[in-house]
C-alpha cells in the first residue's frame, strides 16, 4: 500500500527491521538520552515506541487531534489504499482480521477482529471459512451480519467504475470474479456466488486458486461490514455507518473529520479497542511545517506517518532532549521511481536501463534527509520483507550513477537524448526534492525530464495512476513510495508488479508492467504452502523486475517520527509502516 504514503498505504502494512539495530539509527543517541525531559514530561527515550507502549494509560476523556498535509484518498473503508487510512479506519470499521496493537515486529501478528478466530482453510487453500463474533452491532444498534461483510467485499472490488481506490485482490481470486458486475449493476439477491453466507455469522470465500496468505487479505478494511440499505456508492463516505468504537459526528470534505464514541460498541465483543478519548479530530490540508510544530507542542499527531520535515529533522537530531522523543525505524517501505513501460521510448528496456545507470542515488538519499531517512536501495523488496536477497543489478561506484554506462544504454536504445516528464506529489516536499535530484542526474546523460506535481489525494485516481493521462502528458517517470499490504513478498510485490493490478484509474503499478513471467511466478508463490519456497520465488520476481528495469529503487525508507508527550499508548508498529498504532491512543488532557 502506498505509505502511500506512503497510506499507505498503505501503506501501508509492513515488517520492521530487527529491533536490536534500531538504537543505532539516530546518530549520537545514547543511553543517557532515555532520561531526558521535554515539555515538562519525562521522555521514554529515543525509539522507545518501537519496543514498548509509551505513556501507557487507561485514562479516558479529552480529544485526540490528528493532522494531515493533504486529503486522504477516502475515509470509505472500501475505497482507500493509504497505509495511514488502513490504520485510522479501524476506529470505525472492523475487518474480519486485523493486526495486534503492539510495538515493532509484534505488531505484525494477525488477530481476529470481527471474526471469532482465524480463517479455516480447506480444499488446499482454495476455500476459507470465518465465523463472526456474537453480539456485533452497528452504531444504530442493528446487528452486523455475514451478509454485510459479503456486500462490503462486493462493492469494494467489483464496482471499479465507482470505487476504484483500493486493491482488487478479491476480484482477482474469487471464483467468477472476472464476470461479476458488482452490486450497483447486478441487482440479484444472490450477488457473487463464490462468497457464501449460510447463516448470519458464517462467511465462506471460494477462490479460483489457492491463496495461502488469505488471513492477511481479510485484514484489509474491505471486509469491514457495510449495510447495503445504507450504501450510497461514492457518497457513502459522507455517511459511513460505524462498526467500530467510534462513529462520525461530522464530515467536512477536504477540511476536517470528527469522530465520537459509538454508544452501541460493546467491549465484550471487541478485545482490541479501548475507547479512551471522548473525541477524535482529523484536520486536513495543514501545512507540513505547521504539523511538525503542533506535534512538538503536544497538540497533534501526524496521521500521515511519513515523519518530520527536513528543518524539523535537523532540529531534533541535534538536540538530545528532542531526540529522546523520536522513533526512527524501517517501515517495510521502498522509495522508488517507476519507469512507465507504456510511454515511449521507455517501452524499450535499453532506455529504461539508461535511467537505472544515470541516477545518483546518494543525491536522492541526501534530498530525503540522509541515512537517517533510508539506506540506498538496490532491490524492489526492502530488507525487512520476506524474500529479500541482497543484489545490485545496476551497480555504480559509490551509488552515484555511471554516465558512460547510461549513454551506452541510450545508444543501444537508438537514442542520444530523451525528453520526458516526471511526476511527484506536490504536498510532499521530500518527494519533490528527490525528483529534482533525479532530474539533475538524468540531464548529465541526455535525458531531459521536467517535474509535474500533483496532490496526494488524487495522485492515483486523476494523474499518475491513469494510463491515458500519462501518455497524453508524456509522463515516463513516476515518484513513488510503497509499503507492503501485508508482511510478505506477495503483499509487497503484487500490486506494483502484477499485470492484473493495472486498470483505467487508481493504479499503483505505475510501471504499467504486465510481464508473463512475473505474473505466473506471483501466482505460483501464493499457492505454495512451504514458506521457504515461497520466499525464494519472491526473490526471483525481484530479480526479474530489476532485469526488466521497471523500477529504480532509491531508498529503503526509514520513518523519523516525533512522539508527542501529551498522548498516551503510543506504539510504532511494523504493521502500518512504522506509524503509531491509532487504535487506542489517548490523551493526558482531562
Amino acid at each position: 500500500m502506498e505509505g502511500k504514503q506512503t497510506i499507505m498505504r498503505r501503506s501501508a502494512l509492513a515488517a520492521v527491521a530487527a529491533i536490536g539495530s534500531v538504537s543505532l539509527l539516530l546518530a549520537g543517541c545514547s543511553k543517557a538520552d532515555d532520561n531526558n525531559e521535554n515539555n515538562g514530561n519525562k521522555s521514554a527515550g529515543a525509539n522507545a515506541a518501537t519496543k514498548e507502549v509509551v505513556n501507557a494509560s487507561t485514562q479516558k476523556g479529552g480529544t485526540v487531534t490528528y493532522e494531515y498535509s493533504d486529503v486522504p484518498d477516502s475515509f470509505d473503508p472500501g475505497n482507500t489504499y493509504y497505509a495511514f487510512m488502513y490504520n485510522l479506519s479501524r476506529l470505525y470499521a472492523r475487518p474480519l482480521m486485523t493486526f495486534k496493537p503492539a510495538p515493532g515486529e509484534a505488531g505484525n501478528e494477525l488477530v481476529p477482529d470481527l471474526a471469532a478466530s482465524a480463517g479455516v482453510p480447506s480444499d488446499g487453500g482454495k476455500t476459507w471459512t470465518y465465523k463472526l463474533r456474537s453480539g456485533l452491532k452497528y452504531q444504530d444498534g442493528t446487528a452486523i451480519t455475514s451478509k454485510d461483510v459479503k456486500y462490503a467485499v462486493e462493492r469494494s472490488n467489483f464496482a471499479r467504475d465507482v470505487l476504484s481506490l483500493g486493491p482488487n485482490y478479491f476480484q482477482q481470486f474469487l471464483e467468477g470474479g472476472d464476470k461479476y458486475k458488482g452490486p450497483y449493476k447486478d441487482k440479484s439477491a444472490e450477488g457473487l456466488k463464490s462468497i457464501e453466507t449460510p447463516d448470519d455469522t458464517t462467511i465462506v470465500f471460494k477462490l479460483n486458486r489457492a491463496f495461502q496468505e488469505f488471513d492477511y487479505l481479510v485484514a484489509t478494511p474491505q471486509t469491514a461490514p457495510v449495510p447495503q440499505a445504507k450504501d450510497t456508492g461514492i457518497d457513502y463516505v459522507k455517511s459511513i455507518v460505524s462498526s467500530g468504537s467510534y462513529q462520525f459526528q461530522s464530515y467536512e470534505e477536504g477540511k476536517q473529520v470528527v469522530l465520537v464514541r459509538n454508544k452501541n460498541w460493546d467491549a465484550k465483543t471487541d478485545p482490541l479497542r479501548k475507547q479512551y478519548p471522548d473525541k477524535i479530530v482529523v484536520k486536513l490540508k495543514v501545512n507540513p511545517e505547521t504539523i511538525d510544530q503542533d506535534v512538538q507542542a503536544g497538540d497533534a499527531i501526524d496521521v500521515g506517518g511519513t515523519g518530520v520535515q527536513a528543518a524539523t529533522q535537523a532540529k531534533v537530531v541535534n538536540d538530545a532532549s528532542l531526540k529522546a522523543n523520536t522513533d526512527n525505524t524501517y517501515g517495510g517501505r521502498l522509495v522508488y521511481m517507476a519507469i512507465n513501460t507504456q510511454v515511449a521510448p521507455f517501452d524499450k528496456v535499453e532506455c529504461r536501463k539508461a535511467v537505472e545507470y544515470a541516477v545518483d542515488k546518494v543525491s536522492v538519499q541526501t534530498s530525503l534527509g540522509g541515512p537517517i531517512r533510508g539506506d540506498v536501495a538496490t532491490t524492489v523488496l526492502p530488507p525487512d520483507i520476506p524474500g529479500y536477497q541482497k543484489a545490485d543489478v545496476y551497480a555504480t561506484t559509490g551509488n552515484k550513477g555511471d554516465v558512460a554506462k547510461a549513454k551506452e544504454q541510450l545508444k543501444a536504445c537508438g537514442k542520444s537524448t530523451i525528453t520526458t516528464n516526471i511526476s511527484a506529489r506536490s504536498d510532499r516536499p521530500q518527494e519533490v526534492d528527490a525528483a529534482t535530484a533525479i532530474i539533475a542526474s538524468l540531464k548529465t546523460v541526455g535525458i531531459n525530464a521536467s517535474l509535474k506535481q500533483y496532490p496526494s489525494g488524487k495522485y492515483f485516481t486523476d494523474y499518475a495512476g491513469v494510463p491515458t493521462f500519462d501518455k497524453k502528458q508524456n509522463i515516463g517517470l513516476h515518484m513513488m513510495q510503497w509499503g507492503a499490504d501485508w508482511p510478505s513478498g506477495y503483499g509487497f510485490l503484487q500490486q506494483i508488479l502484477h499485470g492484473d493490478a493495472i486498470g483505467a484509474s487508481g493504479n499503483t503499478n505505475l510501471s504499467y508492467l504486465d510481464d508473463k513471467v512475473i505474473n505466473e511466478t506471483l501466482e505460483k508463490a501464493i499457492a505454495t504452502e512451504d514458506e521457504t519456497e515461497r520466499n525464494s520465488l519472491y526473490a526471483e520476481i525481484d530479480k526479474r523486475a530489476m532485469d526488466l528495469a521497471a523500477i529504480v529503487p532509491l531508498a529503503y525508507f526509514k520513518v523519523l517520527l516525533y512522539r508527542p508527550t501529551t498522548f498516551t499508548n503510543l506504539v510504532s508498529t511494523a504493521a502500518f509502516s512504522g506509524q503509531y498504532d491509532y487504535l487506542n491512543i489517548g490523551t493526558t488532557e482531562k
